[in-house]
């Protein structure tokens, strides 16, 4: 079995819920106090963690689940 990359195998969905949800990544920015920045860098799947806090956070305001918002990617 091949080793996993594990560093693409995430991806982030926050594009799609901000679209469904009609929200821009600024407003998501004040809502859960997290810097646009962060937000960029976690919608572009070029983030290594993320805090606990913040993924409840995110949850809470986009009313959505872990599973919603983060998708393991199909192995090629």
């Amino acid at each position: 079995m091949p080793p996993v990359d594990l560093d693409s195998s995430v991806h982030c969905r926050l594009d799609v819920l901000l679209a469904e949800r009609n929200l821009t990544l600024t407003e998501l920015s004040k809502r859960v106090d997290v810097s646009i920045v962060n937000l960029s860098v976690l919608k572009n799947d070029r983030a290594k963690a993320i805090r606990f806090s913040t993924l409840t956070a995110i949850c809470q305001v986009l009313d959505c689940s872990i599973g919603d918002l983060l998708v393991l990617k199909p192995q090629a």
